[in-house]
């Protein structure tokens, strides 16, 4: 057996684990990043989750920024994402788009500048804890076992699998239960004429989401539909969805097409997940021949790519020192030991009907995530960021979306650099200092902060 000996090891190379990551990094920490797969970006790329939204409220106030900007910035120098655009959806106010196989590369390149070692191809599969501390973690490799020893540990596997390893508490869908929102393979069309679906939007509002802003339609460039009502029920497909959602990009002819579903499997479980990714390849097909059959602007579509795996939009998540609730994302709940914000609203995809759920943050249009969120219970030197923070099922909702991800994420990375730096456990750190660092590096944590 291998061994690496190292100070803060972030389990999971998605949105969450790569903000992470850069964090302990940039801090001096030695820091080591396992990825599963042979590429980072986790649902970001490996199940086409795109674009990313939100980072603004619904009043176009940006909340979510630090590394996370640092990132769309450095697409944009690329002439790989736009930026911040406006959602022709109308669900949110902005969403970013970008172009995931630069993403890939970029991404590398960022660990590789703040010093953070990756471990591509690595699956972690076992914990070896004492007295309430993680000691080591084993990953199953091509080359054989290794053994990771580290001070600090950040689980930002989007399905709790180090904090469930290490015998921390966890749970898992909604309540009354366990279900959890459907998972869905998402796949990508050319050849879509994109004027085409403009003008029909144009021309049949009714047979779309009721808050895309139709009166600016012609003016701004089309970004996301959510519609074709009435097409839809026409086709009486086997999915238990009502309506068509795509977004465009990133090629002039392209859209991204999240409208398969499949309900009622687990996550988690190595069979459910099985079933999920057959019955979501069947789903593309099926829809894809749809979209090319029935949709004005789709006669000449085909796909041109479809996810290396299914999306998961929840499974695990830690029971922790805190349960973000539904009532603290609907009111913009202000907590004293902020460490991100989020504008997304709650958007539950019903784990076994139709339709979705969706509640809009009131106030001044954000949440405040605490700090405690990411603190697990019987475990001290572990952190959690990304999908599997401590929430309800109705808060995960919002929490799961990629920038929130993004944002625990950085928050995750400096704590546990600062518990290193201090010899201490991550839920023993000056909150104010945390804050602090967060804040210099750019994030938002205060109502009335801008970029």
């Amino acid at each position: 057996m291998r061994k690496i000996e190292t100070d803060i090891v972030v389990c999971g190379g998605g949105p969450a684990g790569i903000n992470a990551a850069l964090a302990a990094g940039r801090s001096g920490a030695r820091t080591l990043l396992i990825e599963r797969y042979g590429f980072l970006g986790g649902m970001s790329t490996a199940a086409l989750v795109y674009p990313w939204m939100t980072f603004h409220t619904m009043d176009g106030k940006q909340v979510i920024a630090g590394t996370a900007q640092e990132i769309v910035d450095r697409l944009m120098a690329e002439g790989a994402s736009p930026g911040h655009v406006r959602d022709t959806v109308g669900f949110v106010k902005t969403i970013t788009p970008y172009d995931p196989e630069v993403y890939k590369v970029l991404i590398i390149d960022m660990l590789r500048e703040a010093g953070v070692k990756v471990l591509l191809h690595s699956f972690m599969d076992e914990v070896q804890t004492r007295d309430g501390l993680i000691e080591t973690v084993r990953l199953a490799t091509k080359s054989g076992k290794y053994e990771i020893s580290a001070k600090q540990f950040i689980d930002a596997t989007g399905d709790a699998d180090l904090a469930y390893l290490s015998g921390a508490p966890c749970l898992q869908g909604r309540d009354s239960d366990n279900l959890t929102q459907p998972m869905t393979m998402k796949f990508r069309m050319r050849g879509v004429d994109l004027a085409k679906v403009k003008r029909y939007m144009i021309e049949h509002p009714d047979e779309f989401y009721k808050k895309t802003p139709f009166d600016e339609l012609e003016e701004l460039p089309l970004s996301g539909v959510l519609g074709y009502f009435k097409h839809w029920k026409e086709a009486d497909l086997p999915i238990n969805r009502d309506q068509v959602l795509f977004f465009t990009g990133p090629g002039p002819d392209e859209v991204l097409v999240n409208t398969t579903r499949v309900q009622g499997l687990d996550g988690t479980e190595l069979e459910d997940l099985t079933e999920g990714e057959v019955q979501g390849r069947k789903q593309v097909r099926m829809v894809a021949d749809f979209m090319a059959r029935c949709l004005p602007g789709f006669e000449n579509a085909s796909i041109s790519s479809v996810g290396a795996q299914i999306g998961i939009r929840e499974s695990r998540r830690i029971d922790g020192c805190y349960s973000l609730q539904v009532q603290d994302v609907v009111d913009g709940r202000a907590f004293d030991d902020c460490i991100a914000r989020s504008g997304y609203p709650i958007d539950i995809h019903d784990p076994s009907g139709k339709g979705v759920q969706a509640a809009w943050v009131q106030g001044d249009g954000a949440y405040d995530i605490p700090y405690r969120c990411l603190l697990p219970k019987r475990i001290d030197n572990l952190l959690v960021a990304g999908r599997c923070i401590s929430t309800t099922h109705e808060a995960l909702a919002t929490t799961r979306l990629t920038p929130s991800c993004m944002a625990t994420g950085q928050a995750a990375g400096t704590a546990a650099a600062i518990a290193w730096e201090q010899g201490i456990s991550p839920g023993k750190i000056d909150i104010g200092l945390l804050q602090e660092r967060l804040i210099h590096n750019g994030a938002l944590l205060r109502s009335g902060q801008t970029v």
